[in-house]
């Protein structure tokens, strides 16, 4: 019976861990679907080298965009038209009427109508080739009109800010180019919650959805002007909750928990510091494991190893930065294992004795 007992438990045995990672002088996995990774310098390196770099503060790109950038009028903008010395040519406005609701509304035709002028063609054109046409279309009735053209209300053209901003909204598209930073600035800036590297925008492109990544954190917080796009209508700019920014520490610590990325990013260290470290007395400082859902299609996990029981390598743990969703596994000491059973099978004797001393007595 006992020994039937000592083959159960060490099934059941406290303390569980990862079987076959348990040894420092770990290899590779034999297994195809899995990777096993020693942590070392040489792999911080590679890691830290595939990271994007700082670039030039000028988007050279944007800025030419910028520069380049011209309104064109579309279906329910209002237009002001002004004819300077011509009262008459002006739609009259009185105190309780703005320039948007006295203006030339541009039908779903694309035009407007104007007195001696007729119907002018207007979507789609800048408003300098629409005064152009009203000026030589005034020509034949006023010496030299001077004629002036503005955008009153725009209507026609919008992008959408969504997501963990303070005030999710539907911008419209202006003469004045628009940036992502300009429109998290008129969104009310990003929410507490935001996650700020897995920001999303999305465009039309000849006629087909391109769904670019965009990361702000190196945006906003290193100055890469290299993630900043110009928005224009019907883009779709998304910053996500960081609900799925998460790791789970399990094994051998103090407090196993599931930790909250920070947009900062968070290293291995502060992992298993947030969790009040390893147990020391009990822990494998060999078997600190990564475990992390490979990018090949051919492999089921990357598990990263990090052998600390020569203490200087723990410094590498300062280094590597975790990903959301990784696990962080902290083994047991065989040694400390074999205490757990030896604990366990302690008090199921005692307990076999006392029930034997009960029925004895009986």
């Amino acid at each position: 019976m006992m020994c039937a007992f000592v083959l159960t438990s060490c099934t059941v045995i406290p303390g569980t861990h990862i079987s076959n990672l348990e040894t420092s002088g770990l290899s590779f996995s034999k297994n195809n679907a899995i990777d096993l990774i020693p942590i070392t310098q040489e792999l911080i390196s590679k890691m830290q080298s595939e990271e994007i770099k700082i670039e030039s503060a000028i988007n050279r790109s944007l800025q030419d965009e910028m520069n380049n950038y011209t309104y064109l009028v579309g279906v329910g903008d209002v237009l002001n038209i002004i004819v300077w010395d011509h009262p008459e040519l002006t739609i009259p406005q009185s105190g309780q009427r703005s320039a948007a609701e006295a203006g030339n509304f541009v039908h779903k035709d694309g035009t407007i109508f104007y007195p001696y002028v007729g119907k002018v063609p207007v979507i789609g054109r800048e408003v300098t080739q629409i005064r152009e046409d009203i000026t030589k279309g005034l020509s034949t009735y006023i010496n030299n009109p001077q004629v002036d053209v503005n955008v009153a209300a725009f209507r026609s053209q919008h992008f959408f800010v969504s997501g963990a901003v303070k005030n999710p909204q539907m911008i419209p598209v202006k003469n004045v180019p628009t940036t992502i930073l300009d429109a998290l600035s008129l969104a009310g800036g990003m929410a507490a919650d935001a996650d700020w590297s897995s920001v999303t925008l999305t465009s039309t492109d000849d006629g087909e959805l391109v769904t670019e990544a965009i990361d702000l954190s190196i945006l906003l917080e290193q100055g890469v002007l290299k993630q900043n796009r110009l928005l224009k209508s019907n883009d779709v700019l998304h910053i996500p909750r960081n609900d799925a920014l998460k790791v789970f520490v399990m094994g051998d610590v103090v407090d196993a928990t599931t930790q909250q990325i920070g947009r900062r990013g968070m290293t291995l260290a502060e992992a298993l510091n947030n969790v009040g470290g390893i147990n020391e007395a009990s822990a494998n400082a060999s078997g600190i494991f990564v475990l992390r859902a490979s990018d090949s299609t051919l492999k089921l996990v990357d598990i990263y190893q990090l052998d600390v029981s020569m203490g200087p390598r723990l410094i590498l743990s300062t280094q590597f930065k975790l990903q959301p969703m990784d696990i962080v596994y902290v083994t047991t000491a065989p040694v400390a294992r074999w205490n757990k059973l030896l604990n366990q099978l302690t008090s199921s004797l005692n307990g076999i004795y006392q029930i034997d001393l009960i029925e004895n007595r009986s």
